[in-house]
């Protein structure tokens, strides 16, 4: 089995639902379950954030011109039905349908065509970024899925290869073994460094940052969570954590 990690960086105007989470960056989307056939697709979303967020999303959501897993930057034609399974003022769980068209494009129905059956899908939609992870047989032709995804995205959207590796060699770095950074990943982290951003109190914030670096305040934020994120889980499942009873304080 093979992982496949990769993010979209949506430009304004191309995904509704990034618009919303670009406006609201305390929020999140994760999906919980997502299947898809050639003809199909079948997913239940988990999103959370402040209320004005909650509701943006839904209205993304529930009343977009198209689906919002659609590449298509124009109505396909293709049958949709959303429907809202949980409500709370800051959470908000939806289940959707989708029966594409021969003009559809997603995520899911190129993987579906390149790799097979039986691939599973998990995602995570932060800002204008929307992070995909596929595991898959090792079977199929993975560059000509990233071809035809290339294709499908056009200048909507920026594509960044994270990780791609033997399933068996992930689930060692998860358990503590050593795993790089990106390069996007690792220049942000150096010049946050660099520029103060973690001396207390800050020397810079992240829009200061990210004027330093010449990158949109929204790419760095996302790339610095995903580093954090990384040496957190490393410190914590790795040598980072001694054996035995903590000394008293």
């Amino acid at each position: 089995m093979r992982e496949l990690v990769f993010a979209l960086e949506y430009k304004p105007g191309c995904n509704r639902v990034a618009d919303a989470l670009a406006d609201h960056p305390d929020a999140r989307v994760r999906s919980l379950s997502l299947h898809a056939t050639a003809e199909r697709l079948w997913r239940v979303d988990h999103a959370t954030g402040p209320p004005a967020a909650v509701a943006a999303i839904e209205e993304a959501f529930l009343n977009s011109d198209y689906y919002a897993d659609c590449l298509t930057t124009e109505d396909c034609g293709a049958t949709q039905t959303t429907r809202v399974l949980d409500r709370t003022e800051d959470t908000l769980v939806l289940y959707s349908d989708w029966e594409r068209t021969p003009s559809c494009a997603s995520v899911p129905h190129i993987a579906h065509d390149h790799l097979g059956d039986g691939v599973l899908f998990e995602t995570r939609h932060e800002g204008r970024h929307y992070t995909w992870r596929l595991i898959h047989s090792g079977a199929g032709d993975v560059a000509a899925f990233f071809d035809d995804l290339q294709a499908a995205v056009g200048e909507c959207a920026q594509m960044e290869m994270l990780r791609t590796a033997e399933t068996a060699a992930s689930a060692g770095d998860r358990d503590g073994a050593s795993t790089d950074l990106t390069p996007e990943q690792e220049a942000a982290l150096r010049g946050a460094v660099e520029h103060g951003y973690y001396e207390s109190p800050r020397a810079v914030d992240v829009g200061e940052l990210a004027e330093h670096l010449d990158v949109p305040r929204s790419t760095l934020t996302y790339r610095l969570r995903r580093a954090e994120e990384h040496l957190a889980k490393q410190h914590v499942t790795g040598e980072g954590v001694t054996e035995g009873p903590s000394p008293p304080i």
